[in-house]
C-alpha cells in the first residue's frame, strides 16, 4: 500500500476516532446504560408487584410454624384494624434522643399504619420536654405515668447490711451492673409489677420497646394479630445465655417452686422445660457457657417481647414470681427479668404458646437479627445484612436452634 493510499486512509478514520472520544459518544454509552438500568428495574418492579417477587414456583424459604405463605401479605397492608394493645417503654427523661431513635424506627417500619397507643413508665415524673418530644413522634396516643414507689423501690424487707455487702461483692468481681441499685429496682419492676400499672390495666398486649433499637424491616404482619389469632401468649426474636454470676441461686428456687406446685400450674409434658435445660449438642454448638445447675441459661431476650398481659396478670404468674421475690435474689444477686420471664414462661405456657417472630429484623446493642431469606429482604425493605457478624441467630452465642429443637419447633417451605 503507497504512502499517498495510507495517508488517504488515516484521514477517513480521523473523524471517527475523534468521535469515539467525544463527550458525545461517552453520552451515547451513558444513555444506554442508563436505559439498561431503567429497563432491569422495572423488570425488578413487575416482579415484585406479583405477590411481591413470587414466580410461578413457591421460593425457597425458612418461615417459622404458623405461615405458609409469608409473601403474601397485601391483605395486611390495606388492613390496618388494631387489637387492644399499646407499645410500652420504660424510660428515664435523659434517654430522649434514645426513645425518638427507636419510636422512629418503630413508627416507620410499623406503626404508621396502626397508630398503637404508646405508654411511657418512669419512677420520677416525666419533664414537659420528654412528654412533648414523644407525643409528637407518636402516630397514636402517647400516656405517661409515674411508677409508684412501692413497685419500684427496694422493698424494706431486704437486709440492708446483707445487700450492700453483696452488691460490692459482685462490683468487685467484676459482674455486669453488679454494682447498680436502680439497675436491680428496674429489673423486679419488669419481672412482677409492669403488667400492674394502671394504664396498662384495659389493654390484652403489649410490645416492649426500648431507647436506642432499631427494626431493620417493614413489618409484614400486625404481630398482635398473629398472638391474637394464632393464641399466642409471648413472642420473641432472639435468644442467647445468660451470665450465671448475676443469677447464682436463681434455678435453685425455680426447682424448689416446681416442687410445691407439683404439677397444678406447671405442666411439664406440654411446657418448654426442655428448651431452658437441653445442653446436648444441636447442630455444631453444646451450650457456649457452663452452668453448674441443670438450667442451660437460655433466655429469651426481653428486651424486645410481646406478651399476653392476661397471662402476665394470672394467679399462676403472679404466685411463681412472688415466691422468687420472696428469696430476695433480685438485690442479694442480680436476676434479670430476662430469664425470669423466660423460665416462667417456659414452665407455665404450652411451648405452642410462645412464638419467635422470624420475620422482624431487629437491632439491640451488640446483637442483630435479621431475616435471611432473598426474597424476603426484598419484600420487607430491609436494611441489614444477615451475614454480619453481630447477627446472632445461628451463632455459638445464639439459643434460637435449640428453641427450634425444643419449643414450637421450625417449619420449612420449599419449591413445589
Amino acid at each position: 500500500m503507497g504512502p499517498l493510499i495510507k495517508l488517504a486512509l488515516l484521514a477517513c478514520f480521523i473523524p471517527l476516532i475523534f468521535d469515539l472520544t467525544s463527550s458525545n459518544y461517552f453520552k451515547y454509552k451513558e444513555l444506554e446504560a442508563s436505559d439498561i438500568y431503567r429497563s432491569r428495574s422495572v423488570d425488578i418492579l413487575d416482579l415484585n408487584s406479583k405477590s411481591r417477587r413470587y414466580l410461578n414456583k413457591l421460593p425457597k424459604l425458612s418461615t417459622n410454624t404458623y405461615d405458609e405463605y409469608p409473601l403474601n401479605y397485601t391483605h395486611n397492608k390495606t388492613n390496618f384494624e388494631r387489637e387492644n394493645a399499646t407499645l410500652l417503654m420504660l424510660v428515664r427523661n435523659m434517654e430522649l434522643d434514645g426513645a425518638l431513635k427507636s419510636m422512629r424506627s418503630l413508627e416507620d417500619r410499623f406503626n404508621r399504619n396502626y397508630n398503637y397507643d404508646w405508654t411511657f413508665l418512669n419512677d420520677v415524673p416525666f419533664t414537659e420536654e420528654f412528654i412533648e418530644a414523644t407525643s409528637a413522634m407518636a402516630s397514636g396516643k402517647a400516656q405517661y405515668g409515674l411508677i409508684p414507689s412501692n413497685d419500684w423501690d427496694r422493698p424494706n424487707w431486704i437486709n440492708e447490711t446483707k445487700f450492700e455487702s453483696k452488691i460490692k461483692e459482685m462490683e468487685d468481681n467484676g459482674v455486669l451492673y453488679g454494682g447498680s441499685k436502680s439497675y436491680r429496682n428496674m429489673c423486679r419492676f419488669n419481672s412482677g409489677y409492669f403488667f400492674r400499672q394502671e394504664l396498662l390495666s384495659n389493654y390484652d398486649y403489649y410490645f416492649r420497646v426500648e431507647p436506642n433499637v432499631d427494626y431493620f424491616c417493614d413489618f409484614p404482619y400486625d404481630p398482635f394479630k398473629i398472638m391474637k389469632e394464632k393464641h399466642k401468649k409471648y413472642g420473641f426474636v432472639i435468644t442467647i445465655y445468660e451470665y450465671e454470676e448475676t443469677i447464682p441461686t436463681l434455678w435453685d428456687a425455680v426447682e424448689e417452686y416446681i416442687k410445691v406446685d407439683n404439677g397444678q400450674d406447671i405442666d411439664m409434658e406440654t411446657n418448654a422445660v426442655k428448651f431452658i435445660t437441653d445442653k446436648s449438642l444441636v447442630g455444631r454448638y453444646y451450650p457456649i457457657v457452663h452452668s453448674n445447675s441443670s438450667y442451660n441459661l437460655c433466655h429469651f431476650w426481653s428486651n424486645f417481647e410481646i406478651g399476653d398481659l392476661n397471662f402476665f396478670r394470672s394467679e399462676e404468674y403472679i404466685k411463681f414470681f412472688e415466691f422468687l421475690d420472696a428469696t430476695g435474689g433480685f438485690y442479694y444477686e442480680r436476676w434479670g427479668d430476662a430469664p425470669v420471664h423466660s423460665i416462667l414462661v417456659s414452665l407455665l405456657l404450652d411451648r405452642d404458646e410462645i412464638i419467635h417472630f422470624d420475620q422482624l429484623g431487629y437491632t439491640h446493642l451488640p446483637f442483630d437479627t435479621c431475616p435471611t431469606a432473598y426474597h424476603l429482604q426484598l419484600d420487607q425493605r430491609c436494611l441489614c445484612d444477615p451475614g454480619r457478624e453481630e447477627n446472632i441467630d445461628i451463632t455459638p452465642n445464639s439459643c434460637l436452634m435449640r428453641w427450634w429443637k425444643n419449643g414450637a419447633g421450625k417449619s420449612f417451605m420449599r419449591e413445589g
